[in-house]
């Protein structure tokens, strides 16, 4: 055996209990549920770009299939195959064995298959294709809100943002409050849960992976509509709450990345049963603002600070893969 088949069948090998077929051939087979659409995402995280060298093999597995799994959650779908193609300067097979702890300890838990992939020699890039199903026209998407919607989003923003500002010495935390913080940057949660029970009850979502501010703005783009949100309603954590008085805090808050939580607009007679799917999925979520019609000469996007007055924005920021 060549030493790339090895490696895939030591470590990436598991019986595909979703799939026709899995690993082993030249493409695994699926077949989806009648009545159902597949829902597909692919993301790559490239070191030195999205996560630091000598990042923890086994958390690294875990936020690897995590990103991907937050877009099924954004599109309301469930999340069944994936396929993982590795770039790796060298074979460790001790990072190997905690990279695949972490990704399928995950992937179980998400009942997803690992159904194929790829591996090769270059700089550590980790590429992830997901696959899953929703039923037929039931998807939740970027293009379907509406005038008079809520804005929620789920959990609590800008630790992550803060983690890694701390991480890059751009703030200064102690080991109390990095730790505090820390995990949600390396061991994201992805809302799958939340996803399956919003759908018909939301009009559009999206995970915030690149910050609240342009993550909500692919919304308005996608839906024609622009936005208010009242800033002192946005959920922190006690631990941001209390940098929220420095540029750093604020902008961890509004356009940090890296949260992959769901932010989703639903109309407000649908208020009482966003509450009761979020009690279902065990995921708080809080109303955040409203989605009003586009106005000439007004922004698309407005935050407003507790006094009412619009908060000066310098765009809307998030991370830009490309900046």
């Amino acid at each position: 055996m060549s030493p790339e088949f090895d490696l895939i069948a030591r470590y990436f090998t598991h019986p595909a209990r979703s799939a026709v077929l899995g690993v082993g051939d030249d493409c695994a087979l699926m077949r989806v549920r009648a009545g159902h659409e597949l829902a597909v995402s692919a993301d790559m995280l490239v070191e030195g770009r999205h996560f630091f060298r000598g990042a923890d093999a086994r958390a690294l597995g875990h936020k690897t299939l995590a990103v991907n799994l937050s877009d099924m959650a954004a599109m309301g779908a469930t999340p069944r195959w994936a396929t993982l193609a590795l770039a790796l300067p060298r074979v460790d097979p001790r990072w190997l064995r905690d990279f695949s702890a972490g990704f399928m300890a995950l992937a179980r838990k998400h009942k997803v298959d690992l159904v194929g992939g790829d591996t090769t020699r270059g700089p550590l890039n980790l590429s992830v294709q997901i696959m899953g199903e929703v039923p037929r026209g039931k998807a939740l998407r970027r293009d379907g809100a509406r005038a008079g919607d809520e804005i929620w989003v789920s959990g609590r923003l800008g630790d992550a943002a803060l983690a890694l500002a701390a991480l890059q010495k751009k703030i200064r935390l102690s080991a109390t409050e990095l730790a505090a913080c820390v995990k949600r940057l390396h061991q994201p949660q992805p809302r799958v849960a939340l996803g399956l029970a919003l759908r018909g009850i939301a009009h559009s979502a999206i995970d915030i992976s690149d910050g609240l501010l342009a993550d909500l703005g692919h919304i308005l783009e996608r839906s024609k509509c622009a936005a208010e949100i009242d800033f002192d309603a946005l959920p922190v954590s006690p631990l941001l709450g209390r940098h929220l008085e420095s540029v750093i805090g604020c902008r961890a808050l509004l356009a940090g990345g890296d949260d992959y939580e769901l932010c989703f607009t639903a109309p407000l007679r649908n208020h009482a049963r966003v509450r009761a799917a979020a009690l279902r999925a065990g995921v708080r979520v809080t109303p955040v603002g409203r989605i009003k019609a586009l106005r000439r000469g007004v922004p698309a996007l407005l935050v407003r600070a507790p006094d009412g007055t619009p908060l000066q924005l310098a765009g809307r920021g998030g991370f830009d893969h490309f900046g």
